[in-house]
């Protein structure tokens, strides 16, 4: 295990930074750095005094006075600043969030933050724009989370110790723009960055063979899936409950909002009366969205149906490309005499499939109900890379606990499955097709994992050239404080 840790360092240094970055945009003190008033005027020359924070004198609890540090800049990069406070909430909001801050230091922190509003601001320079409906659009998906997860908004601001919802909006906004602008240039930046088959070969050529990265026990797994098969009687009286609720609503002036409540199964939604503010970037099934947006302003759609069950839309206002909307979901009920009938057809198709009828792979593309397996043979995909292999220490664990003690070949008994998405349940059956053991990387068998450690350390150079060129054409001040820090920057012009 150590010499495959040692081997690997090299690799995971610069995903590390990534994570790192990633997780420092996400933290709720970063919109402290962009009051107005703390942002330079570009038109007025840089101040050349340090920027160090200033001090009060008060008398303690002795009666001695002592001076203190009030809140100061850190950093000052193009038209964004950096306060002392918003490194240690940083620091703060990372371990609240599970976060590991044993390798994250103060210097290391404020480079870091320094960095997303270098991006931020080169972004704004390069005219890329961020809406304003986008960036609504991504809090208010986060604010329905949030709620979800504690319960209550009251809640949600009693965690981030915000008065109001308008604060804790306006906070978010903050956050999200920068956040979005720094995540939108550093795409521009590597977007054209492509490597070839002979910049992979080479790559790997360059690598000591004593050094060379480990990858870990792998499999490939299909899966053929049964849908129970839900009685048209159930749809229909759901369709027609639905239809029921659109014309109380319409001709008896009753609320849409109260009876998402009583009657929706959208655990999403349901609390909230339904509500969802979205746009046609926000990753709703498309059935939903095709129905969402053909409505006009005050409209209730007709009963229709998505993986989820079956839905009616109440339009409540339209802004741009935003909606707000409200809607109820139910699903059919699905008698066990149905899932019963699921799981006998698996257990015969799988009697089949030992019995020599079919191959496992010819069983999936005839009768899996799953359209995204169903025509590569059942094969699954690794969601992480499209990879059809799943490397055993990072697999799904519900996934993991289904194949573990499954031999090559073997296929397992059938397994009644809820859908994550909130969707009916269903039947499956597995079968390991293909058994990797951990192993030193080979060129040719793990190319597809060499291809991408290659395009990432050329995305990381290119990073890296993009960083050093704009520090040198961009406002940047960092506090005397913070000049001895060690940053992987240059911030500290001479």
């Amino acid at each position: 295990m150590k010499r495959q840790e040692r081997m690997n360092s090299r690799f995971l240094n610069n995903g590390k930074t990534f994570c790192i970055l990633i997780l420092s945009l996400m933290v709720s003190a970063i919109a402290q750095a962009q009051q107005r008033d703390s942002i330079p005027d570009p038109q007025i020359e840089p101040p050349e005094t340090p920027l160090e924070a200033p001090e009060v004198v008060i008398m303690d609890s002795t009666n001695n006075f002592k001076r203190i540090q009030i809140d100061g800049i850190a950093a000052v990069i193009g038209d964004y600043v950096i306060l002392n406070s918003d490194i240690d909430k940083t620091l703060i909001d990372l371990k609240n969030q599970g976060a590991s801050a044993e390798d994250i230091t103060h210097c290391g922190l404020l480079g870091k933050l320094m960095e997303d509003r270098l991006y931020a601001h080169q972004a704004v320079q390069d005219s890329i724009l961020v809406s304003d409906d986008e960036v609504n659009s991504t809090s208010d998906r986060q604010i329905q989370q949030l709620v979800q997860q504690v319960g209550s908004m009251d809640k949600v601001l009693e965690f981030y110790k915000k008065e109001s919802v308008e604060a804790f909006r306006e906070e978010l906004f903050n956050i999200n723009k920068l956040r979005m602008l720094s995540e939108k240039m550093q795409r521009k930046i590597i977007s054209d960055i492509k490597v070839t088959p002979e910049e992979v070969r080479q790559f790997f050529k360059k690598i000591p063979e004593d050094e060379r990265p480990v990858f870990g026990a792998e499999l490939e797994i299909s899966q053929i899936v049964k849908q129970p098969k839900v009685p048209e009687e159930e749809k229909q009286k759901v369709i027609d409950k639905l239809a029921e609720i659109k014309a109380d609503v319409e001709d008896n002036d009753a609320s849409f909002s109260v009876k998402a409540i009583l009657y929706s199964q959208d655990p999403g939604s349901k609390s909230k009366g339904g509500f969802y503010s979205m746009t046609r970037q926000t990753p709703f099934v498309k059935e939903f969205k095709d129905v969402a947006f053909r409505l006009q302003e005050g409209e209730i759609s007709d009963p229709f149906e998505t993986v989820f069950g079956y839905h009616i839309i109440y339009i409540e206002k339209i802004r741009g490309q935003e909606l707000d909307l409200r809607h109820i979901l139910i699903q059919p009920d699905i008698p066990q005499s149905a899932l019963d009938e699921a799981k006998v057809e698996l257990d015969t198709i799988r009697k089949h499939i030992l019995e020599g009828k079919y191959t496992f792979a010819e069983a999936a593309r005839n009768f899996s109900d799953e359209k995204e397996t169903k025509f590569d043979g059942g094969l699954l995909r690794n969601p992480t890379n499209f990879d059809s292999r799943f490397e055993l220490t990072k697999m799904d664990p519900n996934l993991y606990n289904q194949v573990r003690n499954l031999k090559d070949n073997e296929i397992s008994n059938p397994i009644l499955e809820q859908d994550p998405r909130g969707g009916p349940p269903s039947y499956k059956i597995l079968n390991v097709t293909n058994r990797y053991d951990e192993h030193v990387a080979n060129f040719a068998k793990d190319y597809i994992k060499i291809q991408e450690l290659a395009l990432r350390e050329k995305q990381f150079r290119a990073i890296k050239e993009w960083m050093e060129e704009h520090i040198e054409d961009t406002y940047v001040s960092v506090s005397g404080s913070n000049k001895d820090c060690q940053f992987a920057n240059k911030w500290v012009k001479e």
